[in-house]
């Protein structure tokens, strides 16, 4: 299969064209934006119904999930995330693990299994859940945040990162929880904590997060006197 990212970053939509019959995709429910008519689509929850619960208590994710699949050369398919914003796609090689924040996952070739993993109670302060999604296998990962995802490489220095910016980083990358700064930085600041990564692997943030929209519009809201 071929796919193509258009309209990056605000408004991120994948075109996938099918090469040969037999092809496959696996999408978030609620994701397709269009398809050619020929093309079937399967819906089933992945992993049995105790694997999408997991999923979707842990991870965020969709119970059902469905399976586009090609019956002859040069179908396509669009696809893209709810929110405004970007998304990215990495080819899995089957040796290195993608961790995801929670509903971060948007759809995946068939051989990419899905799991949760438990991310310790710091992701309960870390902004990424305290479970993470993991994806590990071979072929396309298609992954969403709002707002533009750039990717940071993280060497021996070390990296930060706010909390609520993060999308995903691949295995080798661990993190702490900590202050940006002093105990008035942290109540002060507008900061709040922040992650330190370190190890060798590449972590994909994003330029805006919902907290901080929302943050932006409450001043705007109509209240209604009593």
């Amino acid at each position: 299969m071929q796919y193509d990212i258009l309209e990056k970053p605000d408004f991120s939509l994948v075109r996938v064209a099918f090469h040969q019959p037999g092809e496959a995709l696996l999408v978030e429910a609620a994701a397709m934006v269009a398809k050619d008519s020929a093309l079937e689509m399967r819906t089933q929850m992945q992993g049995g119904l105790l694997g999408a619960a997991k999923r979707k208590l842990l991870g965020g994710e969709s119970v059902f999930q469905n399976t586009f699949t090609a019956t002859a050369p040069g179908q396509q398919l669009w696809f893209a995330p709810g929110p405004e914003g970007d998304l990215e796609v990495v080819e899995m090689d089957g040796r290195t693990p993608i961790f995801l924040s929670s509903g971060a996952f948007l759809a995946s070739a068939p051989t990419v299994q899905l799991d949760t993993k438990w991310g310790g109670a710091k992701g309960f302060f870390s902004g990424t859940g305290m479970f993470l999604l993991v994806a590990q296998g071979t072929g396309p990962l298609f992954f969403c945040a709002y707002g533009g995802i750039h990717a940071v490489d993280v060497g021996p220095a070390g990296y930060i990162c706010d909390t609520s910016h993060i999308v995903g980083f691949t295995g080798g990358l661990e993190y702490t929880v900590n202050k940006v700064g002093g105990m008035k930085s942290l109540f002060f600041s507008g900061e709040g904590l922040v992650c330190t990564f370190r190890g060798q692997g590449r972590l994909w943030i994003s330029t805006r997060n919902p907290s901080g929209l929302v943050s932006f519009v409450q001043p705007f809201r109509r209240v209604q006197s009593g």
